[in-house]
This record gives C-alpha cells, sequence and structure tokens, in this order.
C-alpha cells in the first residue's frame, strides 16, 4: 500500500510502505477520506510523536469500509466486513489502509457522507473531552472557545449550543467573522479591532463571566483573561499557538477556585478512548441526527496534495476542516 511519509527535507512524499499487520483486537480499515489536523503538523515536524505502536506517518481519524477482522474481533455488528465507518486512530490515516483497534470505530451518522464522518472522530472526541469531561459544562454556562475558524471549533461552537450553552469566540478579522456566522455563537470577537481582555472584562462586569475556556492560544492574553472567569471556572489549555508563557495572578486563581488544565486526546490510553466515543455516540449523535451539530468541511483535496491540505491550516485560511481523499 501508499501513504504519506516526512522526507528528511520534511517534504511530504506518497509512498509504498507495507501493509498493516493486524492484531487480534483490531480491524483492517480500507481508507477512504482521512481529515488533517493541526497536531498532523506538530507530528511532522517533530513535536508530537504516535503513540507506541502506531504507524509512523501522520492522520488521526478517518472514515472507510471495514475489509478483514482481527481473530478476536465478531465478523458482527459496527466491526462486520463491509460496514462503512469512521474510526479514531493513535496514527496512520494518510494511507490507503490502516489497522485500528474494533472498540475505536464509531458508526456513520445517518445524515452524514463519509467525508463528513471523516471530520468526526478526533474532533468530535476533543470537543467532548474538553467539553464535558474536563469542562463539566452544562446548560447555560458560558464557554470561550478561542480560533473559531478553527476545525476544532467548528464541532466544538455548535456542541456548546446544542447543549444549551452560551458561547463567546475569537477570530482574526472581520472576513473571518461572517465566515463562521452559521456556527450561531453568541458573541464573535474580532481581535484585529476588538481587545478579548477588555471583551471578557465587559462580559464579567454585566454578569457574563466565562464558565469553560477552551484555548488553543495561550500567549500572554492567557493570564490576563482569568480574572474575568466565574468562581470555579475552568481553563483548558490544549495547544500554545500564541506562545508558551503567560503571567498569572496567582492569588486571583486559588481564592476563586479557578481550574487551569492541560488537556490532549491523544496521550489517553485506549480504554478511555472507547469510552469517550461510546459517550459521543450515545449522547452526542442524535444532535447530529437532528442538524444541531456536523462537522463543517472547508475543503476536500486528493491524499497527493496533502502538503497544499497542510498549508491551509498552516497559513489560517481554512475555515472548518480540511479532508484528504483516498483513491486506491
Amino acid at each position: 500500500m501508499k501513504a504519506i511519509l516526512v522526507a528528511e527535507n520534511k517534504d511530504l512524499v506518497w509512498a509504498k510502505v507495507a501493509m498493516p499487520k493486524l492484531k487480534a483486537d483490531e480491524v483492517l480499515i480500507k481508507i477512504h477520506f482521512a481529515a488533517v489536523n493541526r497536531a498532523d503538523l506538530m507530528q511532522r515536524e517533530g513535536n508530537y510523536p504516535p503513540p507506541p505502536g502506531s504507524p509512523k506517518w501522520m492522520g488521526l481519524e478517518v472514515s472507510g469500509e471495514v475489509v478483514e477482522v482481527g481473530s478476536e474481533v465478531g465478523n458482527e455488528g459496527l466491526s462486520r466486513i463491509g460496514n462503512r465507518v469512521c474510526a479514531l486512530l493513535g496514527g496512520g490515516g494518510y494511507a490507503e489502509y490502516v489497522a485500528v483497534r474494533a472498540d475505536q470505530l464509531m458508526p456513520i451518522p445517518k445524515n452524514c457522507s463519509l467525508v463528513e464522518a471523516a471530520a468526526i472522530p478526533e474532533a468530535f472526541a476533543t470537543a467532548y473531552l474538553n467539553l464535558f469531561v474536563e469542562g463539566k459544562a452544562k446548560a447555560k454556562d458560558t464557554l470561550l472557545m478561542h480560533a473559531g475558524a478553527s476545525g476544532l471549533a467548528s464541532v466544538v461552537i455548535p456542541m456548546a449550543k446544542a447543549f444549551g450553552m452560551r458561547v463567546i469566540t475569537s477570530v482574526l478579522s472581520k472576513k473571518i467573522a461572517k465566515s463562521i456566522s452559521h456556527l450561531k455563537a453568541d458573541l464573535i470577537v474580532n481581535t484585529a479591532i476588538e481587545n478579548i481582555v477588555e471583551v471578557l472584562k465587559e462580559e464579567f462586569e454585566d454578569g457574563r463571566p466565562v464558565d469553560i475556556a477552551i484555548d488553543c492560544l495561550g500567549g500572554e492574553k492567557m493570564g490576563a483573561c482569568l480574572p474575568f472567569m466565574s468562581h470555579g471556572g475552568r481553563w483548558i489549555m490544549i495547544a500554545t499557538l500564541a506562545g508558551a508563557v503567560t503571567e498569572i495572578d496567582l492569588k486571583n486563581v486559588f481564592v476563586r477556585n479557578i481550574r487551569i488544565i492541560g488537556s490532549t486526546l491523544r496521550s489517553r490510553t485506549p480504554e478511555f478512548k472507547a469510552q469517550l466515543l461510546a459517550s459521543i455516540v450515545r449522547e452526542v449523535y442524535p444532535k447530529i441526527e437532528e442538524g444541531l451539530v456536523k462537522p463543517t468541511i472547508y475543503k476536500v483535496l486528493p491524499i497527493t496534495e496533502a502538503e497544499a491540505a497542510q498549508q491551509l491550516l498552516a497559513q489560517g485560511e481554512s475555515v472548518g476542516k480540511v479532508v484528504l481523499e483516498v483513491r486506491s
């Protein structure tokens, strides 16, 4: 088979690799589509290695067809040969085939295409993890979701709205703000002309403090925003695109019981991920099938154009998810 490999000069190359060796608890998926995530860019640069035992090539979520099952996996239910599924991976999605534990499979929601399904596992698992497991979200909470045009935000915002939350998000321009209007955030902050700290201060003074923040930016503004959280608020760090250093008033943190939480999905155990995916199918899939939550697909490109796909993320051009089509 073929997969996208990272050359010594960091170029992406569509090259021959060995077929996956199927373990007893795994199924083999013929990949139709693989979604691109910012974690892929980090892995390409050597800053986000795959878990032990995962393929060395990138790709955290795919959709496709089950073509073989391991000796401990029954040829029935979701794992039945011929079924169309999507799957959460430790790595290896930029390829023609991937072996994955059977408990990392998810069904295709009734009103979703295979393209849309490829953008579900990683993004929805990350969204659910940080909203409901780490964030303890509930109806009427106020959520701050930075980087409103990101693939993750395209899931987090409608998911939060579907469960009755109020959402504030930040973007870099008026054009981007307009492009995400369909997500129905309650407040879109254009940081090109507005100071997010001042906006949150005004919200706080008007009795609308932030209960949960999902922050992929970090940087100087992170610490400056903390005073405008609710008592017991949860600030969840998932990346540091704006910088890894900030200044925090620690007295404010302990006096008001603010939680600062570091969170990554990839580092969790397969057992934890399996429980997480089951929760999503049980609790979020009905919202998907009602049309309340759905991946926003920005562009679909052939797998051989993985370089161009990653550039869309690196340059901040994508609004929603970029997906690679795999044609054998």
